[in-house]
């Protein structure tokens, strides 16, 4: 049992009065204690994993469920914060390469206008990928992440940049 005991200690005089110890019972404390610590620990949910859904390539590399290049959009991302996209294949684009910034005038602007044009003409879903170059920071890619969350854009993939792309950011001057 736990307690908590005063008394005067002996300072080398007389004392005047004696004092009667306090004795202060503990034990209630600690099982209420012991009782909330347990109840919180019972009660709370854990975190559970989230899975994102990936499409994985069969075993002759070729992609199960493959998509046009009509309804693909490329986010080329570059350095000082700027970011390169354009609609379809880089040697033969629908929609113009186009240099933008981030925000909702920029990246978010270009992935809503993209969505839009290929749901108008194609009735079908936009697909994105994004290709990091070695100038760009990472921030920028995980800002590229949270403006594909913000869109709703339901696919899309983080790949290597090309070679054509790298000439692309060349020319805008993001390189």
């Amino acid at each position: 049992m736990a307690e908590l005991n005063t008394s005067a200690a002996g300072s080398g005089r007389k004392p005047t009065r004696k004092r009667a110890s306090t004795r202060v019972d503990l034990t209630a404390m600690v099982d209420l204690a012991f009782l909330l610590i347990t109840f919180f620990m019972l009660t709370t949910t854990l975190s559970k994993p989230k899975m994102m859904p990936i499409i994985m390539p069969d075993k002759n590399g070729d992609v199960v469920d493959g998509v046009s290049e009509n309804r693909t959009l490329t986010v080329c991302l570059g350095k000082d914060n700027k970011a390169l996209w354009y609609l379809g294949r880089a040697e033969q684009t629908i929609l113009k390469p186009t240099v933008a910034g981030y925000g909702k005038n920029g990246v978010r602007k270009a992935l809503l206008d993209a969505r839009a044009y290929v749901k108008k003409n194609y009735g079908k879903t936009l697909m994105v990928i994004v290709k990091p170059a070695d100038s760009s920071k990472y921030e920028n890619l995980v800002n590229t992440i949270d403006e594909l969350d913000i869109t709703q854009v339901p696919a899309y993939a983080i790949a290597d940049i090309a070679p054509h792309d790298i000439e692309l950011l060349k020319q805008k001057g993001i390189y």
